[in-house]
């Protein structure tokens, strides 16, 4: 969902609730606008407000973990990187073309997941070109002890994680933020709104307040929308632990 879009869309649908409301108070007989009428809608609009927060606290939960996934795999994948270039540095000079080839590897795949360009997509293909290359360069390697062999298996292996990795990132890039739910939220903040413009007094401190408060909820809204987005939004998961990698590659 683009949050860019959906952001001011629903800050003038509160609006636009907020005037809506203004113009049925002017409509409303006087017995519906006494201290009981307002008790009464002040308790079932407790009860929205209530379950409007759980359900906002479960989208949170959701976006939150999906960023925290995907963030531990982005350090997992830097980890595996060094781990694999110390491996292939430790076989010897005999690895030196699979190397070459694997630093490439890496800084494709870094420039592609984080471009330099803010506006260019985030390509989070599985399959990066070049990874093939690196897993048999590997597996051509031709152990000459037993310390070469074990370095050879353990360079397959780590070959083999960091692709799981990849397609796992590429996997977790769907949106986790239910549709449904978010909808629901939004259609509960409205009848809040339209409750309050309803009620409240119709000068320009309450005005002031009720657009306040329209703009704070489409904030947290749009924050949510954009921390579900780790790879490609504004709270973007930083890519300086592959960057690190990369600066050591250059030594």
């Amino acid at each position: 969902m683009n949050s860019f879009l959906f952001a001011p869309v629903l800050f003038g649908c509160l609006l636009a609730v907020v005037l809506l409301g203004r113009a049925v108070r002017r409509h409303l007989p006087e017995n519906h606008l006494n201290a009981d009428s307002k008790d009464a809608v002040k308790l079932a609009m407790g009860l929205v407000a209530t379950m409007t927060a759980l359900l906002l606290g479960l989208l949170i939960s959701s976006a939150k973990e999906s960023y925290d996934t995907q963030r531990s795999a982005v350090i997992q994948m830097a980890a595996s990187v060094a781990f694999l270039d110390r491996v292939l540095t430790l076989y010897g000079p005999e690895a030196t073309d699979a190397r070459a080839k694997f630093h490439d590897v890496v800084a494709d795949g870094v420039r592609r997941m984080w471009p330099e360009d803010q506006g260019s997509p985030v390509d989070l293909r599985p399959a990066a070109p070049g990874a093939d290359e690196v897993y048999f360069a590997v597996q051509h390697l031709t152990p000459g002890d037993d310390t070469q062999r074990s370095l050879k298996a353990q360079a397959a292996a780590l070959a083999i994680d960091l692709g799981q990795i990849r397609g796992m990132l590429a996997a977790q890039s769907v949106p986790s933020i239910s549709t449904p739910l978010l909808m629901a939220v939004v259609g509960w903040i409205g009848i809040l709104f339209l409750s309050f413009s309803i009620f409240a007094p119709p000068n320009a401190t309450t005005g002031l307040a009720l657009v306040a408060a329209a703009l704070s909820v489409v904030v947290a809204v749009f924050l949510v929308l954009e921390l579900d987005q780790p790879l490609s939004g504004m709270i973007r998961i930083s890519g300086e632990p592959m960057y690190n990698v990369l600066s050591h590659f250059a030594r």
